[in-house]
């Protein structure tokens, strides 16, 4: 005898069919991108620090809190949001798409570089002078990474770059002479 939801619901083919519409469906409620697992709510992370740099040319106090920003991975950021799916969101990062995981993760690193190297190169800026240009190449090369990101979580990956991160890094944050 068939079990009724089979009987109801076709083929054993069919069952997974739907259940698999109806795990897309709670992802997507959830802003987490079916087809990856992914949610751009991590990239918020990332987009503070962006607007602390902005910040920086009319708000040189800025700086204090960019230096209490802190590196957070996928799973520690949903663990301390108010995201509203956050088990969702670390559940489906769990069995997301290994290959975007892995790209998002690069990315985050890069990222996290990024800003690393910009808090330290205006620690080391002891004048000031060069602060709003160490902030704006900082601020667009972060942009690129958050973008790239965004297509990784979104299955529209772009391009990587062949540069290793700290290759493209150093060219960023260096200064014109």
């Amino acid at each position: 005898m068939r079990h009724p939801i089979c009987a109801v619901a076709g083929p054993d083919t069919d069952l997974k069919s739907e259940v698999a519409a109806a795990a897309a469906a709670r992802l997507a409620d959830a802003h987490i991108n079916p087809s990856t697992g992914l949610a751009t709510d991590y990239l918020n992370h990332f987009n503070e620090a962006i607007m602390l740099l902005e910040m920086l040319r009319e708000c040189p106090e800025c700086l204090d809190d960019l230096r209490t920003w802190r590196p957070r991975g996928y799973r520690e950021h949903f663990q301390q949001s108010n995201f509203k799916a956050r088990e969702l969101a670390i559940a489906a990062y769990d069995s997301a798409d290994p290959v975007a995981r892995d790209m998002l993760n690069a990315l985050a690193g890069t990222m996290t570089t990024v800003i690393e190297h910009a808090r330290a190169r205006l620690d080391s800026d002891a004048g000031g002078d060069n602060a709003a240009i160490i902030a704006d190449r900082a601020t667009a090369w972060l942009r690129l990474l958050v973008a790239q990101a965004g297509a990784v979580i979104n299955n529209q990956r772009l391009a990587m770059s062949d540069a290793p991160p700290q290759d493209v890094i150093d060219r960023a944050m260096k200064l014109r002479a």
